[in-house]
């Protein structure tokens, strides 16, 4: 935590790193979050409150300056992490809770860890603790409308302030007050930050007592935000009404449309992006429908809609964990169409549907095995021979990862990479024998390249496996286009998480994650379309566990720092918010905030910790689709009694 998350961003006082290397974090948070102690985020505790970020807390000591002889005070003691990291620097510090429960809990937790430097009492922070100043240093962690008088008369002369102040509750700049002389008083903004609300005297008043604007810094002139929004959203049909995917023909001139979705398990998600992509074929050109599912099985999705025969005996699709993700109602309503778009159509002119992921060695092995067989029996047994080091690991790959710990793994990947490279130079000799299989067999090829480092370094963790599969689905998206012809329009589905901007979200600018809809923006420049998808509430199909059992459950109501509680604020069920014009709501929606990611596991137990990240959305997204409350989508399984499917037809049960 502190070499990646705080020294590495900046952070270089080697009293904060060396204090913040000694407090132990979980001893500061719930049992049930502790496997997120060191996780760079915020963590909610008690009494509605939460355990700041642990950048945030070093960034506050660090700018306060705290040296070993002060004596420090510090208002919202919450949980007594900050506290405790103050102590291992001051002499001595004093800390204010206005919630007795918390302040007897941060209490106990001092004794226990044997932290005998520090005070702590119940009471109204804005009103600071008059006997025990002056103090060389007060560190405020709630936000305020504006720096309250006793505060700053209670510094020493030199003493330095670090206080959020905001004209919203939630949203703040971090302000660094300096007393220079027994009336006077340096201001410098640190940049802006999100706290809990600086209830009391000299800040916002009790929940449920209603606004002041009497108070400092309440200007009621000032116009909501949320109603911002609602001004700006275009309010859309249902998914199923005609006109829904006419209002993103603003984006029809793009080369690469890609489309997002909060949740992997959410109906309405999949109903819209079906809407949208079949308005762009229809009527502007897209040709190519390319998604967040590995390659060997979209491409049998791909054979059945382009009315191509079934690739031997290889396995159904879509047959491993998330098996709900594809093999879904909605999807099923897709391809049926897809099929029906492309029947009579000459094969140039047919929409194909491609997969971008790269999980599914086994089958991708299958795949490039079965062309082999087809065109190069030869090749194919060396293929054989080559692959086989990888047999042991194809049912669960994951495992190979901890294989490579004890095995020489470099003569498997040299293997692989020589096996993409021989496939990829036979190009043209190959391109002889059929008429589109390449295509499929060289992607394959590559997957099986890509896929056998990125099980190796999951094990590791970090950035690198994650960057890996990205640049993969980026470099096959590259690779469609390609063979489709320079004039070729994309329309691709994949999570939030890998459309957004990833350099505007915690991922790039805290984890050095790189994303799809980065990679897109910097190659395709204009000519690519990021759209993010989001909800309030509802149900969601996921489980709790990976490679568990799918659930209906229940989506919490969003977080009151989130983007998507602004969006619930406007009171609109459904609505498209295109992010583009510079003005006064961009700028305003630009300061980060909570952003929800959902995927094919979700937690509601441990929401915030697990499914919010901080993001920029007018940087993250080009347009935001917005669904007030959604439901589940409908697995295959629960309606394969009722379904009749054609032989040849992939999903079949």
């Amino acid at each position: 935590m502190v070499d990646h998350q705080i020294a590495r961003r900046g952070i270089n006082d080697r009293y904060v790193l060396e204090a913040m290397r000694k407090v132990p974090r979980e001893a500061f948070v719930a049992p049930a979050l502790e496997e997120f102690a060191y996780a760079d985020t915020a963590l909610p505790i008690e009494e509605s409150q939460t355990i700041s970020q642990p950048y945030i807390v070093a960034l506050m000591i660090e700018a306060a300056a705290v040296r070993p002889d002060d004596r420090v005070l510090e208002v919202g003691a919450g949980s007594g992490y900050a506290v405790a990291v103050l102590g291992q620097i001051a002499d001595a510090v004093y800390a204010i809770e206005r919630h007795p429960a918390l302040a007897d809990a941060a209490r106990k937790r001092f004794a226990r860890l044997g932290y005998h430097n520090v005070t702590i009492r119940v009471g109204d922070g804005t009103l600071g603790w008059p006997e025990a100043a002056p103090f060389a240093a007060i560190l405020v962690s709630a936000g305020g409308p504006d720096v309250p008088p006793a505060l700053k008369h209670q510094l020493a002369i030199g003493g330095r302030l670090l206080i959020p102040v905001g004209e919203e509750e939630r949203s703040q700049d971090l302000l660094k007050i300096t007393r220079t002389g027994e009336t006077a008083f340096a201001e410098e903004n640190l940049g802006s930050v999100r706290f809990v609300p600086l209830v009391g005297k000299g800040g916002w008043p009790e929940p449920g007592d209603g606004p002041d604007i009497s108070r400092p810094g309440r200007r009621p002139g000032k116009p909501d935000l949320a109603q911002l929004v609602a001004n700006e959203a275009e309010p859309l049909p249902r998914c199923d009404d005609p006109s829904f995917g006419t209002l993103f023909a603003r984006f029809a001139d793009r080369r690469v449309v890609l489309l997002g979705e909060a949740s992997h398990g959410t109906a309405e998600f999949y109903k819209a992006r079906a809407a949208i992509s079949r308005h762009l074929i229809e009527q502007h050109g897209f040709a190519l429908l390319a998604v967040e599912a590995d390659w060997p099985d979209a491409a049998a999705i791909d054979r059945y809609v382009r009315h191509l025969p079934p690739q031997g005996a290889l396995d159904k699709p879509f047959q491993r964990f998330p098996v709900w993700m594809w093999r879904n109602a909605e999807v099923l309503e897709l391809v049926e169409w897809l099929r029906s778009y492309n029947s009579g159509r000459a094969a140039a002119a047919q929409v194909g549907f491609y997969g971008l992921d790269m999980y599914n060695m086994r089958g991708a092995i299958a795949a490039v095995l079965s062309y082999l067989d087809a065109v190069d029996p030869e090749a194919a047994r060396v293929a054989r021979e080559r692959y086989g080091c990888l047999t042991p690991w194809q049912k669960e790959p994951s495992t190979y990862g901890r294989a490579v710990l004890s095995a020489g793994y470099h003569k498997c990947e040299e293997a692989v990479i020589a096996q993409c490279r021989e496939l990829l130079q036979r190009r043209l000799q190959y391109s002889t024998h059929d008429s589109g299989g390449f295509l499929d067999a060289a992607q394959n090829a590559r997957l099986v390249a890509a896929a056998e480092r990125y099980y190796r370094v999951m094990y590791y963790g970090g950035a690198d496996a994650w960057n890996l599969r990205d640049t993969h689905m980026f470099e096959t998206l590259c690779h469609v286009l390609d063979a489709r012809g320079a004039t070729s329009k994309a329309v691709v589905w994949a999570h939030n998480s890998h459309i957004g901007d990833a350099r505007h979200t915690e991922m790039g600018r805290v984890r050095d994650e790189l994303n799809l809809g980065q990679l897109c923006r910097q190659h395709f420049g204009d000519d690519a379309a990021l759209i993010g998808f989001g909800t309030h509430s509802g149900t969601v199909a996921a489980a709790s566990d990976w490679d568990g059992p799918m659930e209906v459950k229940p989506v919490r109501p969003s977080h009151p720092d989130s983007y998507e509680r602004l969006c619930h604020a406007t009171r609109l069920s459904r609505f498209l918010l295109d992010l583009r014009p510079d003005g006064g709501l961009r700028r305003r929606l630009a300061q980060p905030r909570l952003e929800r990611f959902i995927g094919v596991v979700y937690r509601p137990e441990t929401e915030f910790a697990s499914h919010y990240a901080e993001a920029s959305l007018p940087q993250q997204f080009d347009a935001y689709v917005w669904f007030d409350e959604t439901r589940a989508l409908t697995p295959l399984a629960t309606r394969a009694e009722k379904v009749e499917f054609p032989d040849t037809y992939p999903f079949g049960l």
